[in-house]
């Protein structure tokens, strides 16, 4: 019998912060919840759950049921936009027993480089075929370059403000350590389990490339210029 959801965490980030590693390996343990955007029905929907709801008030209801495992450990991930479309809802206030996990990158012009890739190729992952060529845009990199920065700032604004317990993460730890940081999640939540990472059901890898490094290098000396401070 699976017991109540009690306990929780959500992970706040942005697009291309190790996030999808981050949720594999943490519902690799079997004790760690199941967290994903459950504030996106079409993401639910790729997995399987062809009837999930695209009401905020319904997805909310789900996630204790849905991001469980059976130890009543529930996960949940949030982008800035996720929670633009659904603050109405009253979440944060809503869900048991929730912490916050903050996951950021520090190379935040190769988070922006990837992101405007994947949305140029609908490749979200390593395993995943392109569905178009990637063509190097200095005008959109720029833009979600300065909109991460700004998503990142809202979110330690929010947490900060609200005197949230968190829990930092960094991607560039995060894939260097991953057991030790589902570690340092499992302490965090308070959780009595072991929290074994099972490797063989994290599918995900980096995707950085000779690409990302070409574009990373025409970015940089377009938009360098020591002169101004925006």
């Amino acid at each position: 019998m699976e017991a109540p959801a009690a306990r929780g965490y959500a992970i706040c980030t942005e697009p291309r912060s190790g996030s999808i590693f981050l949720c594999q390996l943490l519902a690799s343990t079997g004790v760690m919840g199941d967290p994903t955007e459950y504030f996106d029905d079409a993401v639910l929907k790729r997995r399987g759950v062809t009837d999930y709801p695209s009401d905020p008030e319904a997805q909310l209801a789900a996630i204790p049921r849905l991001g469980s495992t059976p130890n009543g450990v529930y996960g949940l991930k949030l982008f800035s936009r996720h929670f633009d479309a659904v603050r109405h809802t009253r979440w944060a206030e809503r869900l048991p027993g929730l912490s916050f996990i903050h996951l950021t990158r520090l190379d935040v012009v190769g988070q922006a480089i990837s992101h405007v890739r994947a949305m140029q190729t609908q490749r979200w992952t390593a395993r995943r075929q392109e569905d178009a060529e990637p063509t190097y845009d200095f005008d959109a990199i720029g833009a979600e370059f300065l909109r991460l920065i700004n998503s990142q700032a809202r979110w330690a604004y929010y947490l900060g403000r609200n005197g949230l317990p968190v829990l930092h993460i960094v991607y560039e730890q995060l894939t260097l350590r991953p057991q030790e940081t589902v570690d340092a999640v499992a302490r965090f939540i308070g959780l009595p389990d072991t929290a074994t990472v099972d490797f063989t059901k994290v599918t995900v890898s980096v995707q950085r490339d000779e690409l990302t490094e070409e574009w990373r290098k025409r970015f940089i000396g377009q938009a360098r210029d020591l002169t101004q401070f925006h």
